[in-house]
């Protein structure tokens, strides 16, 4: 695995908390996801990548964590998922997939629009049956959260 690929995505990442939580999230060890791996996100916003390289990003939060974003984003304290939170992290994918493809330059990509899966252990259907997923967890003072990366062609 070549770490240029998902560097943009996890300055991207680091920049939007910088940026518009002033907070700095610290990069942990990435790793290979598991895609039927177990986990405790709440919810998780999804942006779909097509052209040269089919994947897919993600970036998934506890639920206690996406209302605490949302409420230093919006100026209002949240408590629970709603409709603010998922147009908060909805625009955080959205914002970190298009600055990570700036990244990307040399291969011609498109960006969805971002989707949102909320739930407790919800599934995501991942793209591709042979790119790997990579996934970079973050620590930050206000809580963990989890980037995952998959793109075939580009990821091997």
């Amino acid at each position: 695995m070549d770490i240029k690929y998902i560097d943009p995505f996890i300055k991207a990442t680091v920049n939007v908390f910088d940026e518009f939580f002033n907070v700095l999230p610290e990069v942990q060890k990435p790793y290979l996801l598991d895609k039927d791996e177990e986990h405790e996100w709440d919810v998780s916003a999804i942006i779909g990548i097509a052209g040269e390289a089919k994947g897919a990003v993600v970036i998934s939060f506890p639920a206690e964590l996406a209302s605490i974003l949302t409420s230093r984003l919006t100026g209002k304290t949240v408590r629970e998922i709603d409709e603010d939170v998922v147009d908060t992290i909805g625009e955080v994918v959205n914002i970190v997939a298009g600055n990570a493809k700036k990244g990307l330059e040399e291969y011609r990509l498109m960006i969805s629009l971002p989707s949102i899966v909320r739930g407790k252990n919800h599934k995501i259907a991942w793209p591709g049956k042979n790119a790997p997923v990579i996934a970079i967890p973050f620590k930050s003072v206000l809580g963990e959260f989890n980037l995952s990366v998959i793109l075939e062609n580009i990821i091997a």
